[in-house]
């Protein structure tokens, strides 16, 4: 997605946690630092804030990060959008270790002003509006807004209200402002100084928001200084400052002449998300067909639609901003192993369990939050054991799913017509099922020796052919010479020779 390191700095950082030396490789892919001109992205926050957002504010938080940018504007006009959502762009911004700023180009409501908070400041345009970020509860399919229980209302508005004083506590922006802005019942008063015709200074308390109200600013309001207290120095409520246009606000921060990237929304934002919701299910038709594909000969559909699944489900982590290409091209690496130790070379289990592992990791980090570290150094998890336990979850869900289904599928597929069908239309070279079948007939009788340890399968070569094969429930050593006596699906079934 253009935020990836060097291949190389992410199998080092897997080989780390396999036990392998690699400090010395992680220092030498450090980048160099150079006096080049500043860099500044920008990343617009449009619309409603859904999962397609968040993978926009993730690829250009990342691809700011990797390009060491110096500062981040997040160009802001939204009506605001799902709280989840808010929250994980919330979390994305905060990894940004530069600069950033938030812009209100327009209108910054409910979920904006809060993302807002997850800035170091925030600027708005002439005639900008920000705030109304009440919690509310959407009916279903987003018709419209349901009211909601007093128990629920308390609890959601004080999960938000913690998150986002959190980050405003870290950027210094005023609480209580925010808080007015969620909570319809906390009031917010502001001391305000001004003087007579007398000269005399005069002190007067603003009730800003009443309780039973919700807190909405516009910018000239946002950026009106206040203190809280006598003998503080008046600062401003919100915003600021109100700059023109985001061509001034740059300027104004110091980065005119700044190389500048503005990050462009895609329509694979809005597929990833759909990807993304179903993830596990890829991932278990795709162990499905593969296994499907390894129980009858040749290559086929069952094949084809396990890769495409697979595919789709690195896709999915791919688009979102989790991963990129690197996993994907560990996972194959792995199922390549996994060919080799049970085609080539059977019975050597260390291979095999490699590319297993491979492939397990993979799959897992395929849907793992990474970040670019800014210098020398590997790239980083945040919240890396709250990520890997959720991973940690689909996987037994993976796990579970495709148990039952391979249950299912090895018991009753192959009385089934569908079966006949995979079979015939896999078959490499064979034009029918009766082909198979009498190829399968031919074979009665043939003596070979057993290439791997049958438990009751394994594999055997018989001349120059090397089978699939399964006995009659005993277990076979490596070299022990079996004869085909018939068949059981795709596999030869073999005894031993007295």
């Amino acid at each position: 997605m253009g935020y990836g390191r060097d291949m190389r700095i992410w199998l080092g950082w897997w080989a780390c946690l396999m036990g392998m030396v690699c400090s010395g490789l992680a220092a030498e892919e450090g980048p160099v630092l150079s006096a080049g001109p500043k860099k500044v992205y920008v990343v617009p926050i449009r619309d409603a804030i859904e999962a397609s957002m968040v993978y926009l504010v993730r690829r250009g938080v990342k691809e700011a990060m990797a390009a060491e940018a110096d500062l981040l504007v997040v160009d802001m006009d939204t009506g605001g959008g799902r709280g989840d959502s808010t929250e994980e762009i919330m979390r994305i911004l905060e990894q940004f270790p530069g600069e950033a700023v938030t812009y209100v180009n327009h209108k910054a409501f409910s979920a904006g002003a809060l993302i807002s908070m997850a800035t170091d400041q925030i600027y708005m345009a002439p005639q900008s509006v920000i705030g109304a970020a009440a919690p509310i509860l959407m009916g279903p399919g987003g018709t419209g807004v349901q009211e909601m229980p007093d128990t629920v209302e308390v609890k959601m508005t004080s999960a938000f209200s913690a998150l986002v004083r959190t980050s405003a506590q870290k950027h210094g922006h005023d609480e209580d402002v925010i808080m007015a802005m969620i909570d319809k019942h906390h009031e917010l008063k502001r001391l305000s100084w001004s003087t007579n015709a007398a000269g005399d200074a005069l002190v007067q308390t603003n009730l800003l928001c009443e309780k039973g109200q919700i807190l909405t600013l516009t910018d000239e309001e946002a950026r009106r200084p206040y203190f809280e207290e006598m003998g503080q120095t008046p600062r401003p409520l919100l915003s600021s400052g109100t700059i023109e246009s985001l061509d001034a606000l740059i300027d104004t921060l110091g980065f005119a002449g700044a190389e500048r990237v503005n990050i462009e929304p895609t329509d694979m934002e809005r597929l990833g998300a759909w990807l993304s919701a179903i993830s596990p299910f890829l991932l278990m038709v795709g162990i499905i067909g593969l296994y499907i594909e390894f129980k009858t000969p040749g290559f086929g559909l069952p094949g084809i639609v396990g890769l495409l699944a697979i595919g789709l489900y690195f896709l999915s982590g791919y688009v979102a901003g989790l991963s990129g290409s690197e996993w994907i091209i560990v996972f194959f690496v792995g199922l390549a192993l996994v060919v080799v130790e049970m085609f080539v070379l059977p019975g050597t289990l260390f291979i095999g369990l490699a590319g297993a592992a491979l492939m397990l990791v993979a799959i897992v980090m395929a849907l793992v939050d990474v970040y670019p570290n800014p210098g020398p150094g590997l790239p980083t998890i945040p919240h890396a054991g709250l990520q890997l336990r959720m991973r940690a979850v689909d996987m037994l869900i993976v796990i579970a799913g495709t148990g039952v289904g391979v249950w299912v599928l090895s018991r009753f597929l192959p009385k089934t017509s569908m079966y006949r069908t995979l079979v015939s239309q896999s078959a490499a070279g064979m034009a029918t099922e009766r082909t198979f079948e009498e190829q399968q007939s031919s074979r009665l009788g043939m003596e070979g020796v057993a290439i791997s340890t049958l438990r009751p399968g394994g594999k055997a070569q018989f001349g120059e052919q090397i089978l699939d094969v399964v006995t009659q429930g005993e277990m076979l050593e490596a070299g022990t010479r079996v004869r085909i006596i018939g068949s059981r699906g795709s596999d030869a079934v073999v005894e031993p020779m007295a």
